[in-house]
């Protein structure tokens, strides 16, 4: 039977991206994402937050959009597949759990509030150029037509 690999994350950059450019022409993006949880301890009733950290690598295309448009705090979205790496250092065998993305959107429009709520879609098959962009919108929430059964 076949396997599934894939990972879909909306998070927050914390860092900005560190993009390097290959001898062979290609581009490889470098940067984690936080994803934060928030429940209500039982014990105590307060609202606890839990974060996780996630190591984000995109290639060629989504790295120079990347590059071009991300910078720390932004919200995106990836969808990738899980990736584990070693190497050796001092003599000791390193691991890594990545996050290759083959998807991502970046989330929540310019920071300067001009078209907020602008969200843009680039995919690991579209170049840099090609990416498509769409505006979200916001439901009217007082609506009187809202009165779905479920």
């Amino acid at each position: 039977m076949a396997g599934v690999n894939k990972v879909i994350l909306i998070g927050n950059l914390g860092k900005d991206p560190e993009v390097r450019h290959l001898d062979n022409g290609a581009s490889v993006a470098n940067f984690s994402i936080a994803t934060t949880e928030t429940y209500k301890d039982r014990n105590s009733g307060e609202r606890v937050d839990q974060t996780e950290w996630h190591n984000i690598v995109l290639w060629r295309g989504l790295a120079e959009v990347a590059e071009k448009y991300l910078k720390k705090g932004d919200s995106v979205f990836i969808e990738g597949k899980l990736r584990t790496r070693s190497w050796e250092k001092d003599g000791v065998t390193r691991y890594t759990t990545e996050v290759v993305g083959d998807q991502m959107t970046m989330l929540g429009g310019k920071k300067s509030g001009d078209d907020a709520g602008q969200s843009s879609n680039y995919s690991g098959n579209q170049s840099s150029s090609q990416g498509t962009a769409a505006a979200s919108q916001t439901p009217d929430t007082n609506s009187e037509m809202d009165d779905l059964p479920f």
